[in-house]
């Protein structure tokens, strides 16, 4: 097996494997918040993401 093989099947795997690990993070995060502080990070979402598009221009 070639490098550019190797690469071509070993990136994807580790870009998949690094968003399952975040994914699961943030959720064992949210389950282990207390209900009050999820639902107020739930609550400003739309803020922030308004704000992060703002910056982003």
């Amino acid at each position: 097996m070639d490098y550019l093989a190797l690469l071509a099947t070993a990136v994807p795997l580790a870009l998949l494997t690094a968003v399952l690990c975040a994914t699961l993070v943030c959720l064992v995060a949210i389950l282990r918040a207390h209900r009050g502080d999820v639902v107020t990070v739930l609550l400003a979402l739309p803020a922030i993401i308004a704000a992060m598009l703002r910056r982003k221009r």
